[in-house]
């Protein structure tokens, strides 16, 4: 019998995703989560309680396991720690392959402040001894909702930037198809985007269009997007990351289209109007 696919992150909107499907497919998985009281009761799944700082504990729920996806943890400070950690505790447990989801553009010189982040856990992983995948998302476009205030405004220094955001459930197929078959991705890395790249202002258009509530687009200068934000008390690296988000955008660095979601799922990726649609 094939070991169980090792899957963390399955609290989470994306890790859960995956863990469905592959229990879907009726895939043997050992959820690893920090809270065990917590995580789905899925059919093929055993649970192992660990968090990603704590060494011991992740090789034990990895210890067996030859196949990994690594959700990246929660945005924090010492995140990169954590990712090192995990990592560290992986290979010490002999997991072979690990499935790494890091973010579109990963790159020394990103804009955006985590993908510098998600490069150097990718650097790590490569440096590890195991097989690894990475799967960069772009931008969620289940969140860009969320981008706009109570009054329907998006406010950030994207100017008139493009951004190929991508459906949550698309990443999660595409994960899902890798871990289904992870040998022929050994050594790739894939770019996961929706089919098209928008404006925030047409972001903004296809809300009000499908929604039916007003939606616009606000572009702030650098300046005017931290001081709009100093309010939250958020952290110095906090302000850093939600700002240089729109700045990514205004840079172009998150514009590409890809072809790798249809690549790995056989079908093409929802646009934002279809998500939101959907949602509706």
């Amino acid at each position: 019998m094939p070991a169980p696919l090792g899957v963390t992150g399955v609290t989470g909107r994306l890790g859960g995703r995956v863990a469905r499907l592959l229990a879907a497919a009726g895939a043997e998985q050992r959820l690893v989560v920090r809270d065990p009281s917590r995580a789905p009761l899925l059919s093929g799944a055993t649970v192992a309680e660990a968090s990603y700082l704590d060494r011991d504990a992740v090789r034990r729920a990895l210890d067996g396991l030859d196949v990994v996806l690594m959700v990246s943890a929660a945005e924090a400070e010492d995140r990169l720690d954590e990712h090192r950690a995990f990592v560290d505790a992986a290979a010490d447990a002999g997991v072979r392959h690990l499935v790494y989801i890091s973010f579109f553009g990963a790159a020394p010189d990103a804009t955006f402040t985590l993908a510098r982040d998600h490069h150097v856990t990718e650097q790590h992983i490569e440096q590890s001894g195991m097989a690894w995948t990475h799967v960069r998302d772009n931008l969620y476009a289940d969140f860009i909702p969320a981008l706009a205030g109570a009054d329907g405004v998006i406010r950030g220094p994207a100017d008139d930037g493009r951004v190929s955001a991508v459906a949550q459930d698309d990443v999660a197929a595409a994960v899902t198809a890798v871990l289904l078959d992870p040998a022929p991705h050994e050594g790739r890395t894939y770019s996961l985007t929706g089919p098209e790249a928008l404006t925030l202002s047409e972001a903004a258009a296809t809300m009000s269009r499908v929604l039916g509530r007003p939606c616009t687009f606000v572009d702030e200068t650098v300046e005017e997007a931290y001081a709009s934000r100093a309010s939250y008390g958020a952290p110095g690296w906090q302000l850093d990351a939600w700002v240089s988000t729109y700045t990514a955008i205004a840079s172009g660095e998150l514009a590409a289209v890809t072809g790798d979601v249809e690549r790995l799922t056989g079908h093409a990726p929802m646009s934002l109007a279809d998500l939101l649609g959907q949602a509706g």
